[in-house]
């Protein structure tokens, strides 16, 4: 009886952790298939600043999301130096995409 229990759950509990970290891996394909990659990184400035310290700016905002949505749609410049971001249509990277993202890169640490 033990061994048929263990042997139903841990099924269940490899599906359970692929569902935990999926939505991570996904976002953070999300942006290299987006090519962001070419000026931000996770932990280090590029060309434009690293996720973190997005995430780290934005902290606690409850209008980081839309904030950061409408900033990558229409670029800009001046809040993390000189050189601009220029904007990225849905033809580059998805409504969905892109929000999925931004849920990304606000969660890190």
């Amino acid at each position: 009886m033990k061994s048929s229990a263990t042997a139903l759950l841990l099924p269940l509990l490899a599906a359970s952790l692929l569902t935990l970290t999926s939505p991570a891996q996904a976002s953070e394909a999300i942006v290299k298939k987006a090519r962001c990659v070419a000026c931000h990184t996770v932990d280090a400035k590029r060309v434009g600043p690293a996720y973190k310290d997005v995430a780290a700016k934005y902290r606690g905002d409850a209008g980081a999301p839309s904030k950061l949505f409408d900033k990558v749609r229409a670029g800009g410049s001046g809040n993390w130096g000189e050189i601009p971001m220029l904007p990225h249509g849905a033809d580059k990277i998805s409504d969905e995409d892109l929000k999925a993202a931004i849920q990304w890169i606000l969660s890190l640490n």
